[in-house]
């Protein structure tokens, strides 16, 4: 693995740009002293930010651009408008001429996935990429795949989603053996859509060595039942703005509770380290950012929204894929499970030949 990992920034990327994107560098920079940096953008802009951020500006280099894909672009509009020449654009293409190992936006994230698909291509025998999200549970995380690259998956295309979300839990989490479940709405064989009870009895038949529990609910991503949890995209984006959107609620519930009175309040100050431990437990800035998987190329995408933190968090994901070989880990479980699936076709293909 390499000592130094070099990172393209879209620092035009997101709600802020470098506003945004050059804090969380440095930030990230202070957690992975071995982290360097390629921006791509309004030099002007990037440069006015950098004169405040030294540290980053002594192991970046800024590649100018004038075109920026916008946040409301439409996946076509960014790729007619911005291809080749745009700063989400460029900081692939570094990804795909190895001048970086991972790329990092905060920007829109249909125009990212259609550039990443059209530039770095996919893995061989993959039909199409997931999004991997970082998932806090009660044992500590998760991973969850697919969480809106694309609408509905087959049964060969979850199986797909859950030994490449099986690598990057190993890559990511230092596990030998991650426990995968697939997501269903029930743990009964006969319940959920035909392709996944297909893509169950593949995994529970295979030979791959993939720890698969079988099905899980939608109770247990919280829970953290599993590692790796596999669904398509629909579902899988539904369920992550759910949590989101819960963990929202009650942090505002909690908030209103203690300022309703001043016993509360005198409550709030005696169990305020708990209160602090909870709030951090539940920020969404340290699990911020999605890998793509199933790319020939390593891709985080970042919240749009997202502040330095946040950001930082998403650059330090794509930092340890990289430091860890998370593509070298996919590349090679891929390999051994379309080799199995075709040692499982030969002996039928050979017999209605003969």
């Amino acid at each position: 693995m390499p000592e130094e990992v070099i990172i393209a920034l879209d620092a035009m990327g997101g709600d802020h740009g470098p506003k945004v994107v050059i804090p969380g560098a440095e930030i990230a920079l202070q957690r992975h002293p071995g982290a360097r940096f390629r921006l791509y953008g309004d030099a002007a802009a990037i440069d006015a930010v950098l004169a405040s951020h030294p540290r980053v500006a002594a192991v970046s280099q800024v590649i100018h651009s004038d075109v920026v894909v916008r946040m409301d672009d439409k996946p076509s509009q960014a790729l007619r408008r911005g291809r080749w020449r745009s700063s989400m654009w460029l900081a692939l293409d570094a990804v795909k001429n190895g001048e970086a190992h991972v790329a990092v936006s905060a920007g829109n994230t249909g125009a990212l996935m259609a550039m990443a698909r059209f530039n770095l291509r996919t893995l061989a025998n993959i039909d199409r990429p997931a999004i991997a999200a970082i998932w806090p549970t009660l044992r500590g995380e998760s991973i969850v795949l697919d969480v809106g690259a694309t609408i509905g998956a087959d049964a060969r295309q979850l199986v797909d989603f859950a030994v490449m979300g099986e690598a990057m839990a190993r890559a990511l989490f230092g596990l030998e053996r991650p426990t995968v479940g697939l997501l269903n709405i029930g743990v009964e064989e006969v319940k959920g859509l035909e392709d996944v009870r297909t893509a169950h009895q593949l995994l529970r038949d295979s030979n791959l060595p993939i720890d698969y529990q079988g099905f899980v609910e939608g109770d247990d991503l919280g829970r953290g039942s599993v590692d790796v949890v596999v669904t398509e995209g629909f579902a899988g984006n539904i369920a992550l703005k759910t949590a989101e959107g819960t963990a929202q609620q009650i942090g505002q519930y909690l908030k209103d509770a203690m300022n309703r009175t001043a016993l509360a309040r005198l409550g709030y100050l005696l169990a305020s380290g708990a209160f602090k431990a909870l709030k951090e437990k539940m920020d969404p800035r340290r699990s911020n950012g999605g890998v793509f998987l199933g790319l020939n190329g390593i891709v985080i995408k970042s919240h749009g929204g997202a502040d330095a933190e946040g950001f930082a968090s998403a650059v330090g994901l794509g930092y340890e894929m990289v430091r860890n070989g998370l593509l070298e880990k996919i590349v090679a479980d891929l390999g051994d499970y379309h080799k199995e699936r075709r040692s499982m076709v030969s002996p039928q293909a050979n017999s209605v030949a003969s």
